[in-house]
């Protein structure tokens, strides 16, 4: 934006110059921002105008480029997202004009968003997923055979924003790309604005980066007490990993077993509820051990609620 000193300094000099600034002040003067300003702070005098004329033309431009506004990314504004805001003080009887830079609706609507993304932290699952705009509506008209998990959902949805957080989560089982991961998104993301926050993992990646991470122990403490520790855990997929028993055991059972009575864990998955356990007892070191399947499952199923969504495939 041409700041009015920038004007001025490609004005001729000497008189002509002050019967150009004479000009501008008196278009100023008569611009309806300027009437509209004066209306509102009746001891503003010519003289206040005068010395702020570079701080008066800057409100009257930004205010127009706001009126017009491109959007945040090709703001013309001196400070992107900011417009000047006039007001007046009173200084040993004088009224003096004070100006100040404010946040547009879109600057916090963007910052507000950004917060959001921020309070939800995802392993190994498509920051897309996360950042896309959510509706009810589209959710539900997307796929009317999964209408009644959806409506489930949201009421769920509307009991943590009213009531606060539950022990208890949700358990989506159903068939491939029927939009398991992407209903625990938008729950997600719906709570993040009510200042829960969440964290979403890709099971299958997940239980093969803790070979690595039995390696870095710090590392580790840190994965596993944030997922302790958030309002809001989601197990993405599980059933698809392939289990050991330190992951097991030590990994996800001291998960499960710390937030069980805590905080709302929840799960997308092919397999059933009841299904779960089998694979649970089965390492690829150990092999079948019913007992510890049991014992997962016992700090999974009394903290959950099933939903079996059906549908199409989405993904092609």
């Amino acid at each position: 934006m041409e700041s009015l000193g920038d004007l001025l300094k490609a004005w001729p000099t000497g008189q002509d110059m002050l019967q150009l600034a004479k000009q501008k002040q008196a278009e100023l003067m008569q611009d309806p921002l300027v009437i509209a300003l004066r209306e509102k702070y009746p001891n503003i005098t010519d003289y206040a105008i005068k010395v702020n004329l570079n701080r008066v033309h800057q409100y009257v431009t930004e205010y127009r480029n706001c009126s017009n506004c491109p959007g945040l990314d090709l703001c013309p504004n001196d400070f992107t997202g900011h417009y000047t805001l006039l007001q007046t003080e009173e200084i040993n009887g004088e009224a003096h004009l004070i100006d100040r830079k404010v946040g547009c609706k879109k600057l916090r609507a963007s910052q507000h968003e950004e917060l959001v993304r921020n309070r939800i932290r995802s392993f190994y699952i498509d920051d897309k997923a996360l950042k896309r705009q959510y509706s009810a509506d589209e959710i539900l008209g997307k796929d009317l055979e999964r209408a009644k998990v959806v409506g489930s959902l949201l009421k769920y949805i509307d009991r943590t924003k009213a009531e606060g957080l539950s022990h208890k989560g949700l358990f989506l089982a159903g068939d491939f790309g029927v939009g398991k991961t992407y209903l625990m998104c938008y729950a997600l993301q719906e709570l993040a604005k009510s200042g829960y926050s969440g964290v979403i993992v890709y099971m299958p990646d997940f239980v093969e980066d803790l070979k690595v991470l039995m390696h870095e122990p710090a590392k580790l403490k840190e994965t596993v007490d944030l997922m302790k520790e958030t309002d809001l855990l989601v197990f993405d997929d599980i059933g698809a990993e392939n289990l050991n028993p330190w992951a097991r055991d030590h990994v996800l059972g001291a998960i499960l077993n710390y937030r069980m009575d805590r905080k709302p864990t929840f799960y997308t998955s092919n397999y059933r509820l009841d299904d779960l356990e089998g694979h649970f007892s089965f390492t690829n070191k150990d092999g079948e051990e019913h007992h510890k399947g049991r014992r997962l499952m016992n700090r999974v199923a009394p903290y959950v609620d099933e939903l079996v969504i059906t549908g199409s495939n989405k993904r092609g």
